[in-house]
């Protein structure tokens, strides 16, 4: 058996792995025009099935297809995420490629704030007082970037929202990280599919006019998208939550850097300051996940260290044995 330090070592390895191709990824869009944000984006759903399967065929993991189809409330939900997750791909390809990849950035530092917010309201969950402050301060946050912006910055709300909605409706599917992409996936391939027949059918489909590299680019947004997701899945099953939390800031900071330094975006006083707001507020959820996590190993330690240790059996006088 691998030793827990070895473990530990891994899920760091597929951990950076993961976030950091999800922090890379603004660097691939751009090389799919001049298809558009549409047409990448029914590219990328259609791909990814066949990379599904495929790792499923690998793995031998079949047996939860059948007991699946006979729960229609469990396949709505599934359906719903992958509705959710197609407005979330889409908005990012579209930023990404219309030069908003700051923005899809702040979208991704911001999603923790949602996802807490979503816990208050609709699973009716405390928060501890440091998380309050946070999200109020992300709240300020955001006040402060629309001024910046001159408007609310939609981009940013829109791909936090979808993905804090998306996190909720698979905690309810309960299908593990392969099947439930999977699952997915097979949503999204024949809407993904018609809408590739009708582009074509009208002569707007980039698939066959730009030479041969670029139907190969379109057809690698399955593994694309599908490797960080196997990544991420073999990161969550060796580290712990706090660990893995902390390493999700990763893809967002390397994107915010690539739109800063690569696509050289205006980041004007405001908008620094509104990052500013949103950095502190991550800040305040770490150390207070940092120090809950603590007290929580604190207080196991404490808890076995006061059982009463079970005396050691006595054997028998050798005369008494049978």
């Amino acid at each position: 058996m691998q030793s827990s330090a070895h473990q530990t070592r891994l899920g760091l390895i597929y951990g950076f792995a993961a976030y950091g191709a999800w922090g890379v990824i603004p660097l691939f869009w751009p090389l799919l025009k001049p298809a558009g944000a549409a047409e990448i984006l029914a590219h990328r759903m259609v791909w990814s099935l066949p990379v599904c399967l495929l790792i499923l065929l690998a793995l031998g993991r079949w047996s939860w297809i059948r007991p699946l189809l006979r729960q229609p409330r469990r396949l709505a939900l599934i359906a719903a995420s992958a509705a959710v997750i197609t407005v979330n791909w889409g908005v990012y390809i579209w930023a990404v490629n219309d030069g908003r990849v700051v923005e899809a950035a702040l979208g991704y530092f911001i999603n923790p704030l949602v996802s807490i917010a979503f816990g208050v309201v609709l699973l009716r969950e405390r928060l501890r007082p440091l998380q309050w402050a946070a999200v109020a301060t992300g709240g300020i946050a955001v006040v402060v970037l629309a001024v910046g912006y001159g408007r609310l910055p939609w981009v940013a709300l829109t791909l936090a929202l979808s993905f804090g909605t998306y996190g909720l409706l698979k905690k309810h599917v309960g299908l593990e990280g392969v099947e439930g992409f999977a699952a997915e996936t097979a949503m999204q391939f024949v809407p993904a599919t018609a809408f590739l027949v009708y582009l074509t059918a009208r002569g707007d489909s980039t698939f066959t006019t730009e030479g041969v590299g670029h139907p190969l680019l379109l057809a690698s947004c399955g593994i694309v998208t599908a490797a960080p997701l196997i990544a991420f899945g073999a990161s969550a099953v060796r580290l712990p939550l706090s660990m893995l939390g902390m390493l999700q800031y990763l893809a967002p900071t390397l994107q915010f850097l690539l739109g800063l330094l690569y696509f050289h975006e205006s980041m004007p006083p405001e908008r620094w300051a509104g990052f500013a707001l949103v950095w502190a507020a991550l800040t305040l959820l770490t150390w207070d996940a940092l120090r809950t996590a603590h007290r929580g190993r604190a207080a196991l330690r404490a808890a076995v260290a006061s059982r009463p240790k079970e005396a050691p059996a006595v054997a028998p006088p050798v005369a008494d044995r049978a």
